[in-house]
């Protein structure tokens, strides 16, 4: 299979490829989820990222916003302490203000998909690249998501970081046109 080059060479980059990057993300908390460990990496691998994945949903209560909302300088310092996830005050402070500005923002009964998937116009942004050099590191979609999560209270939410959120949730199709799973996520589309 002739992937997308980005992730060749560390299988859990290609699971990841193969299985979810550019699957169109439509559940709150996935998405939630995702944006906050978009910011996360900030700086950072990717790989780094899905590495910790799975001990950040554990210490996160599976990314559950209202308690992560909750959160008090007593679960600031543990989640400091821990080696299982990326240990910067910084990321961990813009989740739990995420936490809050996501509640905030659903409060009024719009979905957070709804709100993230309108920058598309709800249906992903189906792109065609020969080649990595070709993909951009953000968007006027991106630019204007990171606006309006910016004017909500979200951190960490710059248009870059947007712009790779939009790629990983199947708001934008950047798999290359050669790689099978262009095709296979423009299906699954809705």
């Amino acid at each position: 299979m002739e992937r997308c080059p980005w992730c060749e060479g560390f299988d859990l980059y290609c699971e990841y490829h193969d299985k979810e990057w550019g699957v169109p993300l439509r559940d709150d908390r996935a998405l939630f989820e995702l944006l906050i460990l978009e910011g996360a990496q900030a700086g950072l691998s990717w790989a780094t990222v899905l590495k910790k994945r799975a001990h950040y949903r554990q210490v996160f209560d599976g990314f559950d916003p209202a308690r992560i909302a909750r959160y008090d300088d007593e679960k600031v310092a543990t989640l400091l302490a821990d080696p299982g996830i990326i240990r910067n005050r910084a990321k961990v402070a813009a989740t739990i203000q995420n936490a809050r500005a996501y509640l905030a923002l659903t409060a009024g009964g719009q979905s957070f998909s709804d709100f993230l998937w309108s920058f598309v116009g709800g249906a992903p942004v189906q792109n065609a690249w020969s080649s990595l050099a070709e993909v951009p590191a953000r968007t006027a979609q991106s630019d204007a998501l990171s606006k309006a999560l910016s004017r909500a209270g979200f951190k960490f939410v710059g248009s870059t970081i947007c712009y790779a959120f939009m790629q990983a949730a199947g708001m934008v199709n950047d798999h290359l046109v050669a790689c099978p799973r262009h095709q296979a996520v423009q299906i699954s589309a809705p």
